[in-house]
């Protein structure tokens, strides 16, 4: 048995779901990836997938094997891949998580770019505003606004997200334009942003010199997503209070109006985070280096 080779295929049915998908991603017959996740299992005494007619299941010590091989094939991978050409680009797959907004305004859009410089690298790419797990997940980084606080992450600041606050035109013919933040005690009301780990309404807050004033998030709507906040603001249901880069485009086309210029609090932090005792992949490297320049271009 090919012990290695085995190992690789376990990852990757592990990681597809199932055979059919592992076969066809890794070019190789069904009956094949069968036969050597049958010899692993009978090499380890162990089994590591639980198959039916209709499913294939991890069992428990199905997912310990993985995450303590994967970083191996991973690290051996990149040995393989430095010792290749001086000029040889980086390879394989990299899991990144990104928070909705960043990914579908900036980091979707600016793809094309990455993968004509690294056409090796095969990106898995989540899209959430969560909280995730780098270890358990096996996620190598994430791109999230604000300060990295769990303590198993490391951040790398990558630039700071200007505030705007904004609302459709339908919306202001209705109910006019707000002149300042203290009209949220009565006559306009926000479409409140909530935390999708804790559930709590994230404050609006305005500031202008040694002023600052926290609305107090009377709203029709709450949403956890960032995605559906802007799609709220679009349809009238409120005034947001957001990160420019989020709605500039709608904005440019006046589908959102700017309100209450001059409150902006200052930028937010955008990070790239990662697991500090991880070993860095070149293809992580890669891809860590290109977001941060990435970042360095907006506005």
């Amino acid at each position: 048995m090919d012990q290695l080779q085995a190992i690789r295929v376990f990852a990757r049915v592990f990681e597809a779901g199932g055979f059919r998908k592992a076969a066809d991603s890794l070019g190789i017959p069904k009956a094949t990836v069968s036969k050597h996740i049958q010899d692993l299992e009978l090499h380890l005494g162990v089994k590591l997938l639980q198959r039916t007619t209709r499913s294939v299941k991890v069992t428990i010590e199905g997912v310990a094997y993985y995450e303590r091989t994967i970083q191996l094939v991973r690290e051996l991978d990149d040995i393989d891949s430095s010792f290749g050409s001086a000029n040889a680009k980086p390879m394989g797959r990299i899991r990144i998580d990104v928070a909705a907004a960043i990914a579908t305004s900036v980091v979707i859009p600016a793809l094309p770019t990455f993968h004509a410089l690294y056409p090796g690298i095969e990106i898995e790419l989540g899209v959430s505003d969560r909280s995730v797990d780098l270890f358990r997940e096996n996620i190598d980084c994430v791109i999230r606004v604000g300060p990295v606080s769990q303590l198993s992450m490391v951040g790398r600041l990558i630039g700071a997200a200007p505030w705007v606050t904004c609302a459709s035109p339908e919306y202001i013919a209705r109910h006019g334009m707000p002149t300042h933040p203290s009209d949220f005690d009565h006559s306009h009301k926000l479409v409140n942003y909530v935390s999708a780990s804790t559930g709590r309404v994230f404050p609006s807050v305005f500031g202008r010199g040694d002023k600052v004033y926290e609305a107090p998030g009377r709203a029709f709507i709450n949403v956890n997503d960032s995605n559906a906040h802007i799609a709220a603001a679009l349809a009238g249901l409120g005034i947001i209070h957001t990160f420019l880069y989020t709605v500039k485009c709608h904005i440019a086309d006046g589908r959102l109006v700017p309100v209450l210029r001059g409150w902006e609090p200052e930028p937010y932090p955008l990070n790239v985070a990662y697991a500090p005792n991880r070993h860095m992949s070149q293809r992580v490297r890669a891809f860590i280096d290109w977001v941060v320049s990435l970042f360095d271009q907006l506005e």
